[in-house]
């Protein structure tokens, strides 16, 4: 079996491009409020990324509800499942396909994960240990300037 089949080697170019054409009509649907679905009206969507299978008869939209919780964000991917059809035939008419593909949406949770390692990294023991691995790499800071291997902060390099 190749490795394109086993799925090694990533998406196709194919795949990202026809994901990326959905992923924007899609957002393009939500945002004018064509899903006519009370639990969407009004609610800003992110449609973060759209991933398509190998035979591009399924894509899986992952989307971030802006302001809600994870109770409001349930809601949403409910009311976008319920409104899958109307979406898929606003695709349909706008991305040229032979299939239109079956539309899957899940939670992006990639926003939240970046903002709990932001958390992490401003803990004070943690930016402790960082500063100590700095000042181990032979850097040192001058003022503003950190002398060593990294570009000072007004662009000149110094060593």
């Amino acid at each position: 079996m190749s490795k394109r089949a086993q799925g090694a080697a990533g998406p196709s170019q194919r795949q990202l491009r026809v994901g990326e054409q959905i992923r924007q009509v899609l957002a393009e649907l939500l945002m004018r409020g064509e899903t006519h679905d009370p639990d969407l009206d009004g609610r800003p969507i992110t449609v973060s990324e759209v991933r398509m299978t190998p035979d591009l008869r399924t894509a899986t939209a992952y989307v971030s509800p802006l302001g809600l919780d994870s109770d409001g964000a349930d809601v949403v991917i409910k009311a976008l499942a319920r409104s899958a059809s109307t979406l898929q035939r606003g695709i349909g008419r706008q991305v040229s396909l032979k299939f239109t593909p079956r539309l899957l949406f899940r939670l992006d949770t990639g926003f939240d994960y970046a903002a709990h390692i932001d958390r992490l990294l401003a803990k004070p023991v943690i930016r402790r240990d960082l500063d100590d691995e700095d000042d181990a790499a032979g850097d040192h800071v001058v003022g503003d300037h950190v002398v060593g291997d990294h570009v000072a902060e007004d662009g000149d390099r110094e060593d």
